[in-house]
């Protein structure tokens, strides 16, 4: 039986992901029914961050759409039925879509950008941010907890292990593993099975 304080607790958590929908959902390129941000870190350029229905957003999410790289178009989009886990951090400055029913787990990162680093007379801090290729999640897939996700895609229901750095395509049903991440399995569509690569 949930105690006074657990309820008054999940009471509070509710009100409030209610009221952030309902006084925020209007700045953003899509807002889609029944979508929950528990309790964002930071959410920027929401015009440019279109969510669709039954999105789930966990604590301290810190999500970005902004023009750093000096894109005219910036798109960051979550696809209806997508859970993000707790502290993961999405920054697109050109586009990252996020597919249909896609899981990620905590701590993941996923970023179409990255700090130019070549001019050593400079730090790192000081100098601009490169464009890198386009990001796209397929659908289903799933990312575990600390993977990374730079300037690349993965295909759909594909399972990314914990820790990894996606840095290369990952193909669709496909299982990638390491740093930098490489298939060490793939779904046979002739056999139905998956096989070790």
């Amino acid at each position: 039986m949930m105690s006074i304080y657990e309820l008054a607790y999940k009471i509070k958590l509710r009100l409030r992901i209610l009221l952030y929908g309902f006084f925020n959902k209007r700045y953003f390129g899509s807002f889609g029914k029944r979508v929950t941000i528990v309790q964002p870190l930071k959410i920027e350029g929401k015009k440019n961050i279109y969510l669709g229905d039954q999105v789930h957003i966990a604590n301290y999410a810190w999500l970005a759409a902004l023009p750093l790289t000096g894109e005219k178009e910036v798109r960051l989009e979550i696809g209806s039925g997508t859970s993000i886990g707790h502290f993961n951090h999405i920054y697109a400055t050109k586009s990252i879509v996020i597919g249909e029913e896609v899981l990620t787990a905590d701590k993941v990162y996923i970023s179409d950008n990255q700090h130019h680093y070549e001019d050593i007379s400079n730090s790192v801090i000081r100098q601009a941010v490169n464009q890198c290729n386009p990001v796209v999640i397929g659908e289903g897939s799933w990312l575990g907890e600390n993977v990374c996700v730079i300037g690349a895609s993965i295909g759909k229901h594909c399972v990314i292990g914990a820790n990894s750095v996606v840095t290369k395509d990952i193909p669709d049903y496909c299982v990638a593993v390491g740093a930098p991440a490489r298939v060490v399995k793939r779904y046979n569509k002739e056999l139905m099975k998956w096989e070790r690569v």
